[in-house]
């Protein structure tokens, strides 16, 4: 069953401290200011969540077609594009919750 932007959004909410704000016209998701996860890029069937370059691999292996590097440098450090169509809700909850977990490192 796809993820639907309304479940990406409850998930990502639902981590202490996570507060949704905007950026460059996209919702993001912020823990002590620092944007752990997107939602919305590069279109409304996406959605981004800052990993490590390891942690990105492990979910790219774990779910093929669901996660993907984004672009450039950005993907590079661990930028992650998540496939909502794809992306099974446990593993999306995990892949958010690694995101969150660490936002101060992540820059």
């Amino acid at each position: 069953m796809p993820v639907s932007p309304d479940t990406f959004r409850q998930i990502a909410l639902s981590f202490e401290g996570a507060e949704e704000r905007a950026h460059q016209a996209h919702p993001d998701f912020r823990v002590k200011g620092k944007i752990f996860a997107t939602l919305g890029y590069p279109d409304a069937a996406w959605g981004m969540v800052k990993l490590t370059p390891d942690e990105q691999r492990a979910y790219m292996k774990i779910e093929p077609g669901a996660f993907e590097p984004a672009s450039g440098a950005w993907g590079a450090k661990g930028s992650t594009l998540v496939k909502l169509s794809k992306v099974k809700k446990a593993t999306l909850h995990d892949a958010l919750e690694s995101a969150w977990s660490l936002p101060s490192s992540r820059e």
